[in-house]
């Protein structure tokens, strides 16, 4: 059988398996961004009433924040669909490398306010002043601009052990101040949900790093997610 013959059989079989690799990745983003969107538009049009009612400024940070995780997980699609799907073939006369810094910016900038306004929300009470929500868009803005401009790993690192850090400490303080304990455990789902946020930017970012536990990020960010929709569904039916 002629070499020629072989090599094209073994890069065809190839060709075939990441192909199969690649759309088992597209069926998984596709199933795990749509439940992730779902939940966070249910949690923000949930408790629209509930805000409504009580006019409380900690749930009216709370819902913008999952409005801007919704928006969020909606550009992180984009960045992975277009590398999955386009490759190197242009969308509307857009080279995918464009698309997808423009999509991985604008994903950087929504969920690092997103985190921000989520912690403001148990802390609003301390801080309630209009240049902290100024700081929150230059800070992200600068965040997003260092993230898409910088190809060097340890930037990236740097910058989400920062916002991880940021986290912590917020969700620690707050914590030290409550006395009680649904609020102390809700605070724990915050920290959880914070640190499988910023995996999430890792992992968009970084596709090379964490690739061994992706599935296993995307299930506990999925579940995180989740029980704060039980916790909502079940605090508007009380």
């Amino acid at each position: 059988m002629p070499i020629q013959h072989i090599t094209g059989r073994a890069m065809g079989e190839f060709s075939n398996k990441m192909g199969k690799i690649a759309a088992i990745g597209f069926g998984t983003e596709i199933i795990y961004s749509f439940v992730i969107i779902i939940c966070c538009l249910m949690i923000y049009f949930g408790t629209r009433k509930l805000y409504e009612l009580s006019l409380y400024k900690g749930i009216k940070y709370f819902r913008v924040s999952f409005l801007l995780f919704a928006l969020a997980y909606f550009s992180r699609s984009i960045v992975k669909f277009s590398t999955i799907i386009f490759n190197d073939h242009s969308l509307f006369g857009i080279h995918p490398q464009i698309l997808a810094s423009i999509s991985s910016f604008i994903f950087m900038y929504l969920s690092s306010i997103a985190i921000f306004y989520l912690l403001y929300s148990i802390i609003w009470k301390k801080f309630n002043h209009k240049i902290i929500h100024y700081s929150f868009y230059i800070l992200a803005f600068m965040i997003s601009i260092i993230s898409i401009s910088s190809r060097n790993l340890l930037t990236h690192l740097y910058i989400n052990l920062f916002l991880l850090g940021l986290a912590f400490a917020i969700i620690y303080a707050a914590n030290k101040l409550t006395k009680k304990k649904k609020t102390s455990n809700m605070y724990t789902i915050y920290l959880l949900l914070s640190t499988f946020w910023i995996l999430n930017i890792i992992d968009t970012f970084i596709p090379d790093f964490l690739q061994s536990f992706q599935l296993l990020i995307y299930l506990a960010s999925l579940g995180i997610f989740l029980s704060i929709l039980y916790k909502v569904l079940t605090k508007i039916g009380s």
